[in-house]
């Protein structure tokens, strides 16, 4: 689809956020894998009923998450996204611009849509409220379309960037309980080795005494035999000449 005029997109914008807050972004679309951006003031939005603050956070169970506030890179981006997708001729947005124009006049909401219809019927849009909802719905249609685009790409950052910490997180965690598995092998082995330390103490002292006192009974024995056998030798010498 060709590229929509800037102007139509800025149109658009400034029906959801105020144009003269600070920290509307231009330019960039948003891109779920970039790199983490400077915090930016939050935008507030839009009401064409209501001209005071408006509360960005959305309320529980609505599309938007709870936690986040609308962010101007992503309000650019989606009114860009809105723009491409505007049809020729007065729709929606030609219809809530005329509202918006009302918003200021002090009328009951009932009012300024009863007003801002006449209007736009008067300018030569469609008498068939339809296609005020069918081109609305349009719309969201398209958002619900760059939505879904939008969500995969976070899936791909995720599975990218956050699995390869998780596979990194899981070896490492398995390494670690390896080697805490290995030092308890360890710590056993070194308590048996100390164990069997103890037990050759005093194995070394019996065994020392024991082959000791055979020495010291081989040389008793030995003397016992050699001496008899020199007194022989001797009474020999004596008693056979």
């Amino acid at each position: 689809m060709p590229e929509p005029d800037k102007s139509i997109g800025r149109k658009i914008l400034s029906f959801f956020v105020k144009e003269d807050e600070p920290g509307t972004a231009t330019g960039t679309p948003p891109a779920a894998a970039s790199a983490p951006a400077a915090p930016r003031p939050s935008v507030p939005l839009s009401n064409p009923s209501s001209p005071g603050p408006v509360q960005t956070t959305a309320p529980v169970g609505s599309a938007a998450d709870s936690t986040g506030t609308v962010d101007s890179k992503f309000a650019e981006h989606l009114a860009n996204v809105l723009a491409q997708n505007n049809p020729p001729g007065p729709d929606y947005f030609e219809f809530r611009e005329t509202l918006r124009s009302l918003s200021n006049l002090g009328l009951p909401e009932d009012k300024q849509f009863q007003a801002a219809w006449a209007s736009f019927k008067a300018l030569g849009g469609a008498s068939d409220v339809t296609i005020l909802t069918n081109t609305a719905n349009g719309y969201i249609a398209a958002l619900n379309k760059d939505r879904d685009g939008f969500g995969k790409s976070v899936d791909a950052a995720l599975t990218e960037r956050v699995g390869g910490l998780q596979n990194e997180q899981k070896r490492l965690q398995a390494e670690n309980d390896t080697l805490a598995k290995q030092l308890i092998d360890i710590q056993k082995q070194i308590d048996a080795n100390s164990t069997r330390l103890t037990a050759i103490t005093g194995e070394i002292t019996d065994q020392s005494a024991k082959i000791s006192q055979n020495r010291q009974n081989y040389e008793s024995t030995f003397a016992h035999f050699a001496d008899q056998i020199k007194r022989d030798i001797a009474k020999m010498a004596q008693y056979l000449k």
